[in-house]
């Protein structure tokens, strides 16, 4: 059976994968702005990325918190 991948996951891979996209297509030709403003812009977007997979994971793991005290206070009612 394959595992499924948690949301946290999927979409940081996915964002991840369009900002290298576009990184690769569009600073290349732009030629307006200099090449640490491109390069800033890049590393800010990936910090970005990555500050959502935390903020995602973290919601997950309180989810998960959170189920488990509901099953914790069924057992106890019942």
């Amino acid at each position: 059976m394959r595992k499924k991948l948690k949301k946290s996951t999927w979409v940081t891979l996915a964002l991840f994968i369009y900002v290298s996209a576009m990184a690769v297509y569009f600073l290349p030709r732009n030629t307006v702005i200099g090449d640490t403003e491109k390069y800033v812009t890049l590393g800010v977007s990936y910090l970005i990325v990555a500050l959502l997979w935390f903020v995602l994971r973290k919601k997950e793991k309180f989810k998960e918190q959170r189920e488990e005290e509901m099953r914790q206070r069924k057992e106890l009612k019942q």
